[in-house]
């Protein structure tokens, strides 16, 4: 099956899931749309990012014929969901389920933590994910605004980011959780000074490589994954916004497959 793997974000946080899906599955073509014209999606009504959702994900399979979309932003996951599997003629894999199910694998005490966007904490798609899991666990949640923007600036360490991870942390590290997920695919860029804010005792959970493996499974099931021996793998990058900027920073966070990008509109 040559068709490509269809992927979106509202920026460059998907990325994160991007590289997982490009290292697991290295024969797949892939198209990443991010959406960086329209960005950040965290602080928007659920109603307009569900509606940004399905015009990327519709122009992924009517204009790039995707075999698959991912949708690799937790804002649209918690918005849109269950409206794409319910529109979309290809199967939809989100990064809500694989990160809530890695996260009650990982908390040892019960004690678990997530942090996100405020459309996501607000929507509450984690605590049902979880809940859904039947697995005894108390789980903490705290909207991070703020961290999306420091990550599309390029900025992810000093001491700008420490204060405010500091002060957003406050009610997880308070609350005495022993694994965090991560519940933005733009937030492992700022991995390291999570790290160091929670302490040395707090796994920290990301939901890209659950993802990538979710999208293998569902490749596999419906017969889709592609052949080895079709050639070299092709990746697209397209953006809705600034080209040259998605580009270069884009670049920097994902690696040599970003050669280029093109632009993308929405209608």
């Amino acid at each position: 099956m040559d068709r490509p793997i269809g992927m979106f974000d509202s920026g460059f946080g998907g990325l994160t899931v991007a590289r997982a899906v490009i290292d697991l599955l290295p024969h797949e073509h892939l198209v990443y749309i991010g959406d960086t014209g329209r960005y950040p999606y965290g602080p928007r009504p659920q109603a307009e990012v569900r509606e940004f959702a399905r015009q990327l994900a519709w122009s992924l399979v009517k204009d790039f014929d995707v075999k698959a979309v991912v949708v690799a932003c937790n804002t649209a996951s918690a918005a849109a969901l269950d409206d794409l599997k319910a529109e979309l003629p290809v199967p939809v894999i989100d990064v809500v389920e694989p990160g809530a199910k890695a996260l009650v694998l990982a908390t040892r005490s019960g004690e678990a933590g997530v942090i996100g966007t405020v459309g996501t904490i607000g929507s509450g798609a984690y605590d049902r994910a979880v809940a859904a899991t039947g697995a005894e666990v108390h789980l903490t949640s705290a909207a991070c605004p703020g961290f999306v923007e420091f990550v599309e600036r390029g900025q992810t360490s000093g001491e700008e980011v420490t204060i405010l991870a500091d002060r957003l942390l406050a009610p997880v590290k308070d609350a005495g959780v022993d694994t965090l997920l991560l519940g933005c695919t733009h937030y492992p860029y700022l991995a390291r000074v999570i790290a160091d804010v929670m302490g040395p005792d707090v796994t920290l959970v990301s939901s890209a490589d659950e993802t990538a493996f979710a999208t293998r499974v569902a490749l596999t099931e419906a017969g889709l994954l592609r052949s080895p021996d079709g050639g070299p793998a092709e990746h697209r990058f397209l953006s809705s916004g600034d080209i040259s900027w998605f580009a270069d920073l884009g670049r920097r966070l994902l690696g040599p497959e970003l050669r280029d990008a093109a632009g993308w509109r929405h209608d």
